[in-house]
């Protein structure tokens, strides 16, 4: 502790010179969570470090004889310096403004050495480096070269993580949206594309070729996918089908490969890593995604990002995390990608987190996420990236704001598990994610009148409120610890033909306002009553009848929960599989509420439901 605080001392008088060497001309962005904005002032790039041997006793040579697995040990946890080399500026760069400037543009403050020291003293020991190159292209005039200022900057930072003993991920982020290019109904535009990819990266490796090769590169982040599409530069939408991103996203993976090896010295057999489709587990999963060829052996890993349930991790939704179905879904998603390190390649998770509250701190069960998480990453040999804009790490300041969730980072960074058997902390792992679900399992029984079950069908309120801000079990797996606090439910066991009501209760959150989703839905429904057809009776907002818009309809998007949509923004057209009482599908809605900005207390449909042979 006594370190953290000479260390957040040293970042404070950092930023007050920085401040007073140059002005302020940041803008906001969506998530700007920083407290201090300022512009890059001048700094000499220094010296390339990691040379011979690393601080943490691993020599270069016993470094290059590793494989991805057996470096990925080594990796521990990191976290991402996100908001700040990947913000974007490139319309202000072909005004003129000096690429470095863009660093606090999206709220971050200049990135030092004591930042640096500051978040391996948390516990990180791999730092990945979102970049925005295109901040320092000319590209629309076909002239791909990096500005030197760029590359100068990031290389300082850099030289920060590696003279912290951090291993360091370098990438091409979101960029703004160049890889549409990819997806472009002109070939010209796709083969410009393919050559501004290849420029930029054979830039990359040349000026970081003699650097250590806990240095690696990543060859996109999360482009890889139908977003190869994107209009933003190209101004119209691409053309490439989801079978065609997946072959193009495996050609760009393919070139950047043989790329990075073609440069040779270092890069002959860097660690590379390699994106998954969208970055995303399932989708990567998928046997048309392929990971590379290379000619350096076992030196490769594979790149996806975890934000599930983004309810939960990326929206001010859900307020609680831990019920069975929660460590179900992320024990399994986890497991899935064993399907890559049994084939010998490396996982890099670049990045996952817990959004942090508007106006607040940490999401409640934050800690135990991250936990169950990290145990699993423990359990596969998993190298995990937490994505974090000064929210947990206050970079300005160099303080934390939580330290119960800090200290899930300390106590599994590379000094605590130094000396430790592998298995040891594997076997760990695995004993506290059973305990965690034992115990999930066990407050659920108790604090649940109607808990999940395969044996029964139970009809439920799906919601979200306008803001996003309040939710109930939004989904057809029926969940009712997936919800925020206070809400009280009344749900009931469906047991054939018959008139039933469930409620929502929302006096016990505050005010809700207006209606982003909600649904009434039948868990096993089509597997006990295949068929069925839910006929509303009565809806009721807030004590009062209210007149529906439309004509409700049965359906499934699942074949396993039966669901009749009140409002859901996003069915453009109502399934020809779609079921009504009487058959007439002419006023079917799947906006049946249209409550505008009203506040919603309570929410009570009562419907029968009609079996079918």
């Amino acid at each position: 502790m006594k370190k953290r605080k000479i260390a957040s001392f040293l970042v404070a008088l950092s930023v007050i010179a920085s401040t007073l060497l140059s002005g302020c001309g940041a803008k906001e962005t969506p998530d700007n969570t920083s407290d201090t904005t300022v512009s890059a002032t001048e700094a000499p790039v220094t010296e390339a470090t990691g040379g011979d041997d690393n601080a943490s006793g691993i020599s270069e040579d016993e470094l290059k004889a590793m494989s991805a697995l057996e470096v990925s040990k080594l990796m521990g946890n990191g976290t991402n310096l996100g908001n700040t080399m990947e913000a974007y500026g490139h319309p202000d760069y072909l005004k003129g403004v000096d690429p470095r400037n863009f660093e606090t543009a999206w709220g971050q403050p200049i990135t030092t050495q004591e930042i640096i020291d500051g978040m391996k003293d948390l516990g990180f020991d791999t730092l990945r480096i979102p970049v925005a190159w295109t901040n320092g292209m000319n590209f629309e005039s076909g002239d791909y070269t990096i500005d030197s200022r760029l590359l100068d900057r990031v290389e300082e930072i850099v030289n920060y993580a590696l003279n912290a003993d951090m291993f360091v991920v370098i990438n091409d982020h979101w960029d703004g949206g160049w890889w549409g290019m990819f997806g472009s109904a002109d070939e010209a535009v796709r083969q410009q594309a393919m050559d501004m990819y290849k420029a930029m990266w054979t830039q990359i490796a040349e000026r970081f070729g003699d650097y250590s090769y806990k240095v690696i590169f990543e060859s996109a982040n999360e482009e890889l996918c139908e977003r190869l599409n994107d209009s933003d530069i190209t101004g119209s939408k691409g053309v490439l089908n989801v079978n065609e991103c997946y072959e193009k996203t495996n050609e760009i993976n393919s070139e950047f490969v043989k790329l990075i090896r073609s440069t040779g010295g270092k890069n002959a057999d860097r660690f590379l890593l390699i994106a998954g489709y969208n970055t995303d587990i399932q989708r990567t999963c998928d046997e048309r995604y392929k990971m590379p060829e290379d000619t350096a052996k076992d030196k490769l890993f594979l790149s996806v990002h975890y934000y599930t349930p983004w309810d939960y991790c990326g929206t001010d939704a859900l307020q609680s995390w831990g019920s069975p179905t929660d460590l179900d879904e992320q024990n399994g998603l986890l497991e899935m990608l064993t399907k890559f390190t049994d084939q010998g390649y490396g996982i890099i998770i670049g990045e996952y987190a817990v959004m942090k509250e508007k106006g607040s701190g940490q999401k409640p069960d934050t800690d135990k996420f991250y936990t169950n998480f990290l145990n699993n990453c423990d359990l596969y040999n998993y190298c995990p990236l937490l994505w974090d804009c000064s929210s947990l790490y206050k970079r300005s300041s160099g303080i934390v704001s939580d330290e119960t969730v800090a200290a899930v980072f300390k106590d599994r960074d590379a000094d605590a598990e130094a000396g430790r058997d592998y298995a040891d902390i594997q076997a760990e792992a695995k004993a506290e994610i059973d305990a965690l679900y034992e115990k999930a399992n066990e407050e659920m029984m108790e604090n649940i009148s109607l808990p999940p079950s395969d044996d029964m069908a139970i009809a439920w309120s799906m919601f979200t409120s306008g803001d996003w801000g309040v939710g109930y079990s939004a989904g057809d797996l029926y969940d009712p610890t997936n919800m925020t606090q206070g809400i009280k439910a009344t749900n009931v066991k469906v047991t054939g033909d018959g008139t039933y009501t469930v409620s929502l209760d929302l006096t016990g959150v505050g005010t809700v306002k207006g209606i982003a989703f909600s649904a009434l839905g039948i868990s096993n429904g089509e597997k006990f009553f295949p068929n069925s057809i839910v006929d509303i009776k009565e809806i009721r907002i807030n004590g009062e009848a209210y007149t529906p818009a439309g004509d409700d309809y049965t359906s499934s998007d699942d074949g396993k929960c039966t669901r009749v949509n009140l409002y859901n923004q996003w069915v453009s057209k109502i399934p020809e599989e779609a079921r009504i009482l009487g058959g007439d599908l002419t006023n079917a809605t799947a906006k049946l509420l249209d409550v505008g900005n009203q506040n919603i207390e309570t929410i009570e449909v009562t419907f029968d439901f009609i079996t079918q042979q």
